[in-house]
């Protein structure tokens, strides 16, 4: 009886199968009701007394050796399944990959970029949350100045003065306190006005402003490097300046370019007159040139401002501001084409 069980052993660890329903048959077959361990368990009575102790701990390696293949069949049935229902088919064609899209925002700023690095000016940033000194005073605004009212901020603490930047003029203040002329500079970034949200204004923007400080800077060279940037960026190659009031310029004008009327759109956008405004510029004030250090008596220069949402609503027909901050993804998608 005991060589019987042995074989039966031998025959277990030798037992192999990928089969679900062949490892089922052979669980039956010896742990089942009616299984081979059953039958020898009923066996154990006859045993005689000196044999029961060797006959019961061979039953009991029986049984071991039968659970174990089980176990061991089962989690490399299992293992197989999951290998194949993670994978799958590793030769089949790969799912394919969606595109992303860079934000138009980025666009647009990336294009201003490009536009301005190839006449020599290079990039400068600044910190978001700024000082009194920076975002007013140093541009010519002291305390109480009532131009001051037209860019009201948010507020982070009073004593001293600090705030969310209004422009990225603070960044050119601070390119001029540690950089000596000549100075060719553009400051793309985003900034904060307390402005009621609208199709056409938000309290978030984003902003490029350009600063070019140098020996006998003079307006003609501010309209002419105006004039390059629209032929390069709208292919428009008429424009206006008006005469405007910034503080920190001196003569300061609003520069429109001729859109043209040649669609409902251009009306619309236009007010029917075919000239749209773009953006700020004027001659940097002598006070803003003494304040960050620099000679007005030997240097001058020019600095203009625009916002980058406005050109990128121009340049892709966005008919509302809101629209850059909903992360509405069938809004982005469209622009995933544009490089």
């Amino acid at each position: 009886m005991l060589e019987k069980i042995t074989g039966l052993i031998d025959e277990v660890k030798n037992f192999e199968t990928s089969s679900a329903e062949e490892i089922e048959n052979f669980r039956i077959k010896y742990l089942g009701s009616k299984g081979i361990l059953k039958d020898l368990f009923a066996e154990f009575k006859n045993v005689p007394n000196e044999q029961k102790k060797e006959f019961g701990q061979t039953i009991n390696l029986l049984k071991k050796s039968a659970e174990e293949k089980v176990n061991t069949l089962k989690e490399a049935l299992e293992s197989a399944i999951e290998d194949k229902g993670v994978y799958g088919d590793l030769t089949k064609p790969s799912e394919p990959i969606e595109l992303g899209s860079r934000h138009p925002i980025s666009i647009v700023k990336n294009r201003i970029i490009e536009v301005f690095n190839r006449i020599g000016f290079t990039v400068s940033e600044g910190p978001e949350i700024e000082d009194d000194w920076h975002n007013f005073t140093a541009l010519n605004l002291p305390e109480y100045h009532p131009a001051r009212d037209m860019q009201d901020t948010f507020f982070i603490d009073k004593n001293p003065d600090t705030l969310l930047r209004t422009h990225t003029s603070s960044v050119q203040v601070r390119y001029m306190e540690k950089n000596e002329p000549p100075i060719r500079t553009i400051s793309p970034g985003r900034v904060f006005r307390n402005e009621d949200i609208s199709a056409r204004a938000h309290c978030i923007f984003h902003q490029v402003e350009g600063l070019y400080i140098d020996t006998d800077v003079s307006f003609a060279d501010l309209k002419q490097t105006l004039l390059y940037f629209t032929k390069e960026m709208f292919g428009k190659s008429k424009i206006r300046l008006r005469p405007s009031y910034f503080p920190f310029t001196e003569p300061s004008a609003e520069v429109d370019i001729y859109w043209g009327l040649e669609t409902e759109t251009d009306y619309r956008i236009t007010k029917g007159t075919g000239w749209l405004e773009i953006m700020g510029c004027g001659m940097v004030d002598p006070n803003v040139l003494k304040n960050c250090n620099i000679d007005p008596t030997k240097y001058s220069g020019y600095a203009f401002g625009m916002g980058i949402e406005r050109i990128a609503m121009l340049l892709y027909q966005i008919p509302d501001i809101r629209m850059f901050y909903e992360n509405d993804v069938r809004f982005l998608e469209q622009f995933k084409s544009v490089i």
